[in-house]
């Protein structure tokens, strides 16, 4: 299904990423109020929305993929400092390009699917799967940040291209070859996804982690 992309436009700068030590996974409160935080990129929250998800880390319900491990940081826009108990909402396709809730995989709502709290780092940790892909959209995860029980952000996260292509030569996604959309011809990652691509490195497990900071206006 088509995706619209949202007409409001705002940045995360890249300084606020490094500012905020996302290599080491640890920032400090020092270093974050030193820079001036912009607004993350709002996009469309598109058509495979299901509210009510379940508040956990494990998303994955035992479905295959290449293990991702997804630390995302909610700071506020203004003060660049962490916000906590920011509820973090993920959903994303499973290996197979598949959205619980949805066509072939209707017969759940719950894999791909879930919500964590920030700590006082202003961080939420999600264990998953990296994302198939499904016609017309490039690899991505959708996003929403609440605050005090409000959305104050709705947006997508992305993975360099050179990575996923990495990532699908291997079982499961290598059933599925010739994936018909990069990043650069998404027309949502148009709208301003190089500021979510998602920073991604492999721990001392061998397991990728996933991170980025959000820049979000409270209310």
């Amino acid at each position: 299904m088509f995706e619209r992309p949202l007409t409001r436009r705002a940045w995360l700068g890249g300084a606020a990423v490094t500012a905020l030590g996302l290599a080491g996974l640890k920032p400090g409160p020092s270093s974050a109020a030193s820079v001036s935080c912009i607004l993350t990129p709002e996009q469309t929250e598109g058509p495979y929305y299901i509210a009510g998800e379940k508040l956990r880390r494990n998303i994955t319900e035992g479905r295959a993929g290449t293990p991702l491990l997804l630390h995302a940081f909610v700071v506020d826009a203004t003060t660049c400092r962490p916000i906590r108990n920011a509820a973090v909402d993920i959903w994303h396709a499973d290996a197979e390009g598949v959205y619980s809730g949805f066509g072939a995989g209707a017969s759940s709502r719950t894999f791909m699917r879930g919500i964590q709290r920030t700590n006082a780092k202003g961080l939420a940790l999600f264990r998953t799967v990296y994302p198939g892909w499904y016609q017309g959209r490039t690899v991505h995860i959708h996003v929403k940040v609440h605050v005090g029980g409000s959305v104050v952000h709705t947006g997508q996260l992305y993975f360099p291209d050179s990575l996923t292509d990495a990532v699908y030569r291997r079982t499961p996604y290598s059933a599925r070859p010739n994936r018909d959309t990069r990043n650069a011809s998404d027309s949502i990652y148009r709208n301003g996804g190089s500021k979510s691509l998602l920073s991604v490195k492999k721990n001392s497990a061998g397991v990728y982690v996933a991170s980025i900071v959000m820049g979000v206006q409270r209310s």
